[in-house]
C-alpha cells in the first residue's frame, strides 16, 4: 500500500475520533430503506442509485427497485424495458445497464452471492473503487475505504489535505487517510458515518461545525480555513445542443415514439420524433415539417409551438421547442423498423421508459390537450 505524508495524522487520537464519529452516527444516523440490514445486494443497489443523485430523490426508486426485483435473481432475469422504466427520471442510465450485467455474472459465476474479496469484486462492471469499498465495508464488515464527494470533503477538513480532489490520484490520498483512521470493529457504521457527517453537517460552502461531533480533532476548525476546503479547481465546459421535438399522433390518436440508439447518451430509451438545429436556422414552422417528412417519408403537419424545454445534463444542456402534429398517411412498416418507430397509445407511453426531457415535453402536450 502506498504511503503519503499527513501530518495531521500523527496528531490525532485515532480512538477517541472513532469513538466520537461512532457514538453520533448511533444517535443521529437517518432512516434510511437500505439502512434495515446489510444485505449486500441491496447495499450496492443503493451505492449505485445514491452516485450523483440526492437521498431524498433515492428513496422512492430504491423502495420501488426493491418491490420490483427483490432478489438478484429476479434482477438478473428482467427484460431491459422493465429495468430502464426502473430507473426512469434518475439518469445516468449506464449506471443500471453495468449494475444488471454484473449481477448476472454474480449469478452465473459466483452462485448469486456478491463477492467478498476486493481483487473479485473490483472485477464486476460499473464497480469502481467508491462501490466495492461500500459493500465490502458496509455489507462484509471489511476494513476498505469507501471515498466518495462527502468522505474527501471531510478529511480535508479534519486532516488538513489541500490536495485538488477533482484530480483522479487524489482519491489515493484518502482512500490511505481512511484505512489508516478507520474502526476495525465496525468498519460498516464508521464508513456510513464519514458519509453521513459530509452529507449533514461538513457540508460545502459553510459547514456546522458548532454541531459537529468531531470537531475537536479537525485541523481546518482549529485554523479557522474550513470553509476553504476542499480544493477542487477542474472546471466543466458545457455544450448547448438546440433541439425541435414533436408529438405526432395519427387518425386513431396514437402517439408516435422512437427507440434511441442502442449506445451513447440516454440508449435505449424511448423519445418522442426529434433533430437538432443549427441555430442560424431562425424559428421556421415550415422547415421543421420537411424535416420530419423526409425523416419518416410521409404526409404530415405540425401546429403551434407547445413549450420550450431546457434540460442540463452533467456536460449538455437540451434547449428544445416542443410541438405537436398530425401524420396524414401511415408510415410504411420498413421505416418504421429502420428508424426504431412505434405508436402507441397513453397506457404504453406510462409503460415505456422515457428520459426526463421527454417526460416534460409529453406532460406540457397533456396540459395543452386537456385545457
Amino acid at each position: 500500500m502506498e504511503k503519503f505524508q499527513i501530518e495531521a495524522l500523527n496528531e490525532i487520537d485515532r480512538t477517541i475520533f472513532q469513538n466520537d464519529l461512532l457514538e453520533w452516527f448511533g444517535k443521529e444516523q437517518r432512516d434510511l430503506p437500505w439502512r434495515k440490514d446489510q444485505d449486500p445486494y441491496k447495499v450496492w443497489v443503493s451505492e449505485i442509485m445514491l452516485q450523483q443523485t440526492r437521498v431524498d430523490t433515492v428513496i422512492p426508486y430504491f423502495e420501488r427497485f426493491m418491490s420490483w426485483f427483490p432478489t438478484m435473481e429476479a434482477f438478473s432475469l428482467a427484460e431491459e424495458d422493465k429495468i430502464l422504466k426502473a430507473w426512469e427520471g434518475l439518469g445516468y442510465y449506464s449506471r443500471v445497464r453495468n449494475l444488471h450485467s454484473a449481477v448476472k455474472e454474480v449469478q452465473e459465476i459466483y452462485g448469486g452471492k456478491v463477492p467478498d474479496t476486493l481483487e473479485v469484486i473490483s472485477k464486476l462492471k460499473g464497480v469502481g473503487p467508491y462501490t466495492a469499498g461500500a459493500i465490502l465495508s458496509i455489507a462484509y464488515g471489511k476494513p476498505e475505504p469507501a471515498v466518495d464527494g462527502n468522505v474527501m470533503r471531510v478529511l480535508s477538513r479534519i486532516l488538513l489535505i489541500k490536495e485538488d480532489i477533482a484530480k483522479p490520484k487524489t482519491r489515493k490520498i484518502f482512500e490511505y487517510a481512511v484505512r489508516e483512521l478507520i474502526a476495525k470493529h465496525n468498519t460498516s457504521h464508521f464508513n456510513q458515518a464519514l458519509m453521513e457527517l459530509g452529507a449533514l453537517i461538513c457540508t460545502p460552502g459553510t459547514p456546522s461545525c458548532l454541531l459537529c461531533p468531531v470537531r475537536e480533532h479537525c485541523s481546518a476548525f482549529n485554523e479557522g480555513v474550513q470553509s476553504e476546503l476542499p480544493i477542487k479547481n477542474q472546471k466543466k465546459s458545457s455544450k448547448t445542443v438546440h433541439m425541435i421535438s414533436a408529438i405526432l399522433t395519427n387518425k386513431e390518436g396514437k402517439i408516435l415514439i422512437r427507440k434511441r440508439p442502442s449506445n451513447g447518451l440516454l440508449a435505449n430509451l424511448w423519445e418522442f420524433p426529434n433533430f437538432s438545429y443549427n441555430t442560424k436556422i431562425l424559428s421556421n414552422r415550415d422547415y421543421y415539417m420537411d424535416e420530419f417528412k423526409k425523416e419518416f417519408n410521409v404526409d404530415l403537419e405540425l401546429g403551434l409551438p407547445l413549450s420550450k424545454i431546457e434540460h442540463v445534463f452533467s456536460h449538455l444542456l437540451w434547449k428544445a421547442d416542443i410541438y405537436s402534429g398530425i401524420v396524414v398517411d401511415n408510415i410504411n412498416n420498413e421505416v418504421l423498423k429502420e428508424k426504431r418507430l412505434k405508436w402507441v397509445d397513453q397506457k404504453e407511453i406510462e409503460e415505456l421508459a422515457f428520459p426526463v426531457p421527454f417526460q416534460k415535453m409529453y406532460s406540457a402536450y397533456l396540459e395543452v390537450k386537456q385545457g
